[in-house]
């Protein structure tokens, strides 16, 4: 059964109105059906979700931001042959085939767009955490189809400045719809929990990727997690791994970060009082932890 939300998309933020239950495509290049390219174990996470045996990782095709520095453009903006068109029941297959694999969790990467597909597979528990993987950009509607669903909220929080947020990825409205949907994502889970041998459980992980030449936006989203946020609620990752894709259409975007950039905003973070997280080592910032999209594990 398809959910009425896909015959006049509203299932994120965009509400671009296609009627994606009936094969047309939406802002996010697909259609009803979910799309993935890969499913796999992955060990590029933070320690708290890919541990020892990886995390379940699967590749959802599309997104609705269109980030003009994304790392997984060749799945994400192209069209759906980039992946394999699935079934709900063969989604759910997936996830029990990657608990059969030993992963930690099922770590569902922007699956924005396959909400209504993803509440279908997860009917039924599967057994470990459920992953939400997002850029952040999310609708509380779609949010509260999840709850209950998903243990883990790992979110993106790209911009908390309206400038870059246009610039980057023509969401001027991206600061206010994550920081909602983040506080709505904390609603459900609450403070995050982790297990004996340090595996993120429940909760909430906030990631922010350091752009190059853009100090004050990443100065703006540590004062807001800090700010909102007290010691033992999320968690915040703060990643170096930026690296240049293409040919951006930014000059300050076809390059890597400079050492004295992510010292700075590590310095910054440090004495911002945000107690729980990750930091990248700035050597991250290669492609080598970007999977194969070969539709391994469909």
């Amino acid at each position: 059964m398809t959910s009425p939300l896909l015959s006049n998309c509203q299932l994120c933020p965009r509400s671009c109105g296609a009627d994606r239950s009936n094969g047309q495509h939406g802002i996010c290049g697909m259609a009803a059906d979910p799309v993935v390219a890969r499913a796999a174990l992955h060990y590029g996470e933070e320690p708290c979700i890919s541990g020892q045996k990886g995390s379940g990782t699967v590749f959802f095709c599309g997104c609705p931001l269109h980030c003009v520095f994304c790392q997984n453009g060749s799945i994400s903006t192209a069209a759906p042959s980039a992946g394999k068109s699935i079934t709900v029941a063969r989604l759910r297959e997936i996830f029990l085939e990657l608990r059969a694999a030993g992963a930690h969790n099922i770590n569902l990467v922007t699956g924005t767009h396959f909400v209504p597909a993803i509440v279908r597979a997860l009917a039924q528990p599967v057994g470990i955490p459920v992953v939400y993987n997002c850029g952040g950009y999310e609708s509380i509607r779609s949010l509260h189809m999840l709850e209950g669903k998903v243990d883990v909220y790992l979110p993106d929080f790209k911009y908390a400045l309206t400038e870059p947020a246009q610039k980057y990825s023509h969401a001027a409205d991206y600061p206010e719809i994550a920081k909602a949907a983040i506080l709505e994502m904390y609603r459900q889970t609450g403070p995050y929990q982790l297990d004996a041998d340090g595996m993120l459980q429940r909760g909430v992980l906030i990631r922010h990727l350091v752009l190059p030449g853009n100090p004050d936006n990443t100065r703006r989203v540590i004062d807001w997690v800090a700010q909102t946020f007290a010691p033992g609620q999320v968690l915040f990752s703060l990643m170096s791994q930026y690296t240049p894709f293409g040919t951006p259409p930014y000059p300050e975007l076809r390059r890597t970060l400079t050492q004295e950039e992510y010292d700075a905003a590590a310095d910054y973070l440090f004495d911002s009082g945000i107690e729980d997280g990750f930091m990248q080592e700035l050597s991250s910032a290669t492609d080598e932890m970007l999977p194969d999209f070969d539709l391994t594990g469909i």
